[in-house]
């Protein structure tokens, strides 16, 4: 007897999710970031911020 059938509906969904997961595996690779990474960011801005308005005149 042959190999047991394959449920073609199953198959469909689990390629799309495959691809779905790809996708999104290079999109992080590329755009992603890390947490700290951001923190980091903002407290450069924060500070970058503070020592504009420290330099103000009246």
């Amino acid at each position: 007897m042959a190999e047991k059938p394959i449920n073609l509906n199953q198959y469909r969904k689990a390629r799309a999710r495959d691809e779905t997961r790809k996708k999104a595996d290079e999109n992080a690779a590329r755009f992603g970031r890390s947490k700290a990474e951001k923190a980091l960011e903002q407290a450069r801005a924060e500070k970058a911020r503070r020592d504009l308005d420290g330099h103000e005149q009246e």
